[in-house]
């Protein structure tokens, strides 16, 4: 029994100590440095413009008329930035702004949300063409539909606190409508995805319990889209936020114009002075760096969810 154990433990031995076969040794590392490179060039182009930006901004006008943008700065200073928040008037358009983001976000993240439940959650012949019809509205682009919206806002009527004298044209109002009316697709897409992970079992304890439809989305499915939630309303505020087109077409007036808008109020007649345009656009992406930075965990959160349970 001795030798036969010792056979045993010796042949142990040697396939612990043989070489690992060809089979299982561990993969050349080549390809992820390749795509860590790659990944690192993708960065640093996108990030170089948003740097050039920031360093235009430090620039004076001078400089730059002189030497050139694509040259050494003799003097950095911040005087853009302050020029651009006196004379500029950042605050009033960034008031602005948020009159309009904050209401079509939230209007868009609480319609959605219920179209989603209703597709999703309860049973009915028409969840399918429901789903199909607000998907669809994607698909079609937005500057197709400017004139006749244009058309439509000059005879729509709005109470005297949500538009401009009684008309919809020229006022917060109407570009609150347009992104709700546009946004909602894509909410209610991305939510009914998510809901329909959600497992079924909890609804009809709900149920059981007496909840009825409304306790059953607010208190049973709304807590579990949170992850959901925070990733479109991310999302939605970072679109909404930095959207240039309906501002430029149904706010003429300069005053009421959003802040993605209203730089165009920095350039003249017949000349731009784009340091401070560049100044400009720092402190307008500003808000956005600072929501995604608030909801980054959540974001993230959402996307993996959503992707590992789709």
């Amino acid at each position: 029994m001795t030798a036969v154990g010792s056979s045993v433990a010796a042949s142990a031995v040697s396939r612990l100590v043989s070489p690992i076969p060809n089979a299982i040794k561990k993969k050349p590392k080549w390809p992820r440095a390749l795509a860590h490179g790659f990944l690192m060039v993708i960065a640093v182009t996108w990030l170089l413009p948003l740097f050039w930006a920031f360093y235009t901004s430090l620039r004076t006008e001078s400089d730059t008329t002189t030497h050139g943008y694509f040259s050494v700065a003799k003097q950095l200073t911040m005087k853009n930035y302050s020029s651009v928040w006196k004379d500029g008037r950042i605050l009033h358009f960034f008031q602005n702004t948020m009159l309009i983001t904050l209401p079509a976000v939230l209007i868009t993240l609480v319609l959605s949300s219920m179209v989603a439940f209703t597709a999703t959650r309860l049973s009915s012949r028409f969840n399918l063409m429901m789903l199909v019809l607000f998907t669809a509205g994607n698909l079609l682009p937005q500057q197709v539909l400017v004139l006749p919206l244009f058309q439509m806002f000059k005879r729509m009527w709005a109470p005297w606190f949500l538009s401009d004298g009684g008309h919809v044209l020229n006022s917060s109002f109407g570009l609150i409508l347009i992104h709700v009316a546009f946004q909602t697709g894509f909410c209610t897409f991305v939510l009914s995805n998510y809901m329909k992970t959600i497992p079924g079992d909890l609804s009809e304890a709900a149920m059981v319990d007496g909840a009825n439809i409304w306790t059953q989305f607010r208190t049973v499915i709304m807590p579990l889209c949170r992850p959901a939630l925070a990733a479109l309303g991310t999302l939605q505020f970072t679109w909404v936020y930095n959207d240039f087109f309906w501002a430029a077409v149904f706010i003429p007036s300069g005053d009421k114009r959003p802040i993605t808008s209203a730089i165009a109020n920095l350039q003249g007649q017949f000349a731009a002075n784009y340091n401070l345009v560049a100044a400009a656009s720092i402190l307008i992406a500003v808000p956005t760096l600072v929501v995604y930075a608030a909801l980054q965990k959540q974001f993230i959160s959402g996307l993996t969810l959503g992707a590992s349970k789709g």
